[in-house]
């Protein structure tokens, strides 16, 4: 009687346990960017390092199987941000997303007045958390309760800027990078800044940059994640042991 041997079965790899640097943009929240990666690739767990708003473009850290155990660990790192200051109005998002609330002509702003205010929001400071974010009160997230119009007290948290530097001085627009702790708002210190100079201020653009150990210039565009092949991704999935060094 002849004998067979078994046909070769062939299967997908398997899912790959580690961090994917994306560079996000803008319009898309950091879910949509994790949902819209699990689905492409038919990853069963994925998660990221730390929130991006959805109009602020770059660095993402997106979690993949057994790393999503390390999410605690990357949102603890310090951030990197660039970003343009707009002065002469403050929103009522303390970004461009917003409705305009108050402002006055900002060109008698000098550069020497700019970079003063911007000192005294350097080293550590106490921040009140915008009422639009994803900050939670009573498990409810703020921004779900300012879309009802409802406004929650809500405790000033210590936070520590490395930097905060005037990268291109302008009126209306100033050119501005950032260095701090995590759960630092950017778009709050441009709002402060615009109050100290008594003529409003919000955040126009915001780019992350850095996140703990992990740049931007090392991240894939999410554009070329969606014609990656599957097979493709595992060689730009660095190894869980990237985020503890």
């Amino acid at each position: 009687m002849p004998t067979y041997s078994p046909q070769p079965s062939f299967s997908r790899a398997p899912d790959p346990d580690g961090i994917l640097l994306v560079d996000k943009p803008s319009g898309m929240t950091s879910h949509d960017v994790v949902n819209a990666v699990r689905k492409m690739f038919k990853i069963e767990k994925a998660g990221h390092g730390g929130t991006l708003d959805p109009s602020a473009t770059g660095l993402l850290v997106l979690l993949l199987g057994k790393a999503t155990k390390l999410s605690e660990r990357v949102m603890g790192g310090d951030k990197v941000y660039e970003g343009v200051m707009r002065l002469g109005s403050s929103t009522t998002t303390q970004d461009a997303e917003g409705e305009r609330v108050s402002g006055s002509d900002p060109s008698g702003v000098t550069e020497e007045a700019l970079r003063a205010a911007i000192a005294t929001l350097t080293g550590d400071i106490y921040q009140t958390p915008p009422m639009v974010s994803a900050l939670k009160k009573d498990g409810v997230p703020l921004y779900k309760l300012a879309r009802k119009g409802e406004v929650v007290e809500r405790q000033p948290r210590l936070v520590h800027i490395y930097r905060f530097q005037v990268v291109e001085f302008g009126i209306p627009d100033s050119r501005i990078e950032i260095k701090c702790t995590k759960g630092t708002y950017v778009r709050t210190l441009c709002h402060d800044v615009g109050e100290k100079l008594g003529c409003g201020g919000h955040l126009a653009s915001l780019r992350r940059t850095q996140s703990g150990k992990f740049t931007v210039d090392k991240a894939i565009r999410f554009e070329d994640l969606k014609t990656l092949p599957r097979a493709d991704l595992a060689r730009h999935v660095l190894p869980m042991l990237a985020a503890m060094e």
